[in-house]
């Protein structure tokens, strides 16, 4: 059964720095867990999430932390218009990969992995809507926040907590986050338009995809 949201929120008023800037790296978080959780075999393989139709005339690749606050700025600010514009109206494939530099040592491996856990759990919409929570709550981070923000998109909450504290999925992040360093990203959100980087600001990226269109 879904929990009442929390408001958890907050975390919006310390993520007020450009989109264009990047996270480059930082330190770690704490927590204590509310469940209980016992070990679990790690996933070593899970698809990008994504949305828009697999035929779009046009891909756009997002790499994110989900403790860096320019990814938050990025996903709260600029997402949603590029996905209103673009992906529900067909023209983009958006591709979500995970980007850990890390920007804090514990929270950029295990709310990546809770994220994945509710994609596997339930669907890439959901994992959309999860990780927009995530984000809204970046400055919150703990097992608590992580369960009931799962529970609130309808998966199960202990179970995605055992995916964080477990870094279940971790060898899916790991590769990922190569993808990223292959293509010579150097921090986040590294957005990319049919392959080709651009600045992670609404008018880089529309701009990108009118000219591939």
């Amino acid at each position: 059964m879904n929990r009442t949201r929390r408001g958890y929120l907050g975390a919006v008023a310390g993520v007020g720095l450009g989109a264009a800037a990047g996270c480059l790296g930082g330190g770690s978080g704490g927590g204590t867990s509310d469940c209980d959780i016992g070990d679990e075999p790690a996933v070593s393989s899970l698809p990008a999430p994504t949305l828009g139709p697999d035929d779009a005339a046009v891909t756009v690749a997002a790499f994110e932390d989900f403790a860096c606050p320019h990814c938050a700025t990025y996903s709260l600010n600029v997402f949603p218009d590029i996905r209103a514009e673009y992906i529900e109206t067909g023209v983009v494939r958006y591709e979500y990969h995970d980007f850990p530099l890390p920007v804090d040592e514990r929270w950029s491996w295990q709310a990546a992995s809770a994220a994945r856990g509710v994609q596997d759990e339930v669907d890439d919409s959901t994992f959309f809507e999860y990780a927009h929570a995530l984000f809204e709550n970046q400055d919150s981070y703990s097992p608590r926040v992580i369960t009931d923000l799962a529970n609130d998109v309808g998966a199960p909450g202990c179970a995605i907590q055992a995916d964080a504290l477990n870094e279940t999925y971790r060898p899916v992040i790991e590769a990922d986050r190569q993808r990223a360093v292959d293509r010579g990203a150097q921090g986040t959100p590294a957005i990319y338009v049919e392959g080709r980087s651009v600045s992670p600001s609404y008018d880089a990226i529309a701009g990108a995809i009118e000219a591939e269109r």
